[in-house]
């Protein structure tokens, strides 16, 4: 699982920036290129001028760095908009459910937990249910038709029929083939997302005994 960026004070902008008269003082500006020029024109060997064509290089290349220059400020512009635009779309998720890779469960005090996973071809599908200890609290069995997403649910009851204490559980599955061959599955759990977080290299969803995913984990929204 990722972890949110430690530098996410840098991506809310509330980093230390320098200042507009550092950033004025390092720039080499037009007038400052035309001053150099103007003293190069001053100072050459009158015995060998500066040809027109080195002088109209100059020109050229002074253009290209202005126009790289005023490239780099659209990028960044845009670079803006777009972290602007994913917060708004993670904003959008809070309170939505989404399905994400999980060997995690989070049991309320009420209901079940719901999710899926990938069959690779017909067979059976065998969960086990363990509690923190590691000890399997409970196990079924889902049918896989052919190959593709096999949904489950767990209404929350123990190997007896008892309704287990809220909490994190984990969750594993087998496939069984009709040939007896049997393959380990990853599991994708629902969860509520409760918050988002903003990091310097994207979004990341907060999932109440969960924990926190990336924006790109989710695989549905619902």
């Amino acid at each position: 699982m990722s972890t949110i960026a430690s530098d996410i004070y840098s991506s809310l902008g509330l980093a230390t920036q320098p200042s507009q008269a550092d950033k004025k003082d390092d720039a080499l500006g037009q007038a400052d290129f035309l001053r150099l020029m103007t003293k190069q024109l001053q100072h050459q060997d009158p015995l060998k001028p500066m040809e027109n064509s080195a002088f109209l290089g100059q020109l050229a290349q002074f253009s290209t760095v202005q126009g790289i220059q005023d490239l780099n400020t659209q990028v960044q512009g845009f670079s803006s908009a777009l972290g602007n635009d994913q917060v708004l779309r993670g904003a959008a998720l809070v309170g939505h459910e989404v399905m994400v890779p999980s060997a995690r469960l989070s049991l309320g005090e009420d209901g079940g937990v719901r999710g899926a996973v990938a069959a690779p071809e017909a067979g059976t599908v065998l969960f086990e249910i363990t509690d923190a200890n590691g000890q399997k609290v409970h196990e079924f069995s889902m049918a896989a038709s052919r190959a593709g997403e096999v949904a489950f649910a767990w209404d929350g009851t123990g190997a007896g029929g008892e309704r287990l204490p809220a909490g994190s559980y984990g969750i594993t599955a087998r496939h069984l083939a009709s040939d007896g061959t049997a393959s380990k599955l990853d599991t994708y759990v629902k969860g509520r997302v409760d918050s988002v977080t903003v990091g310097s290299d994207g979004l990341y969803l907060d999932l109440p005994g969960l924990g926190t995913v990336p924006l790109d984990y989710v695989l549905r929204v619902s």
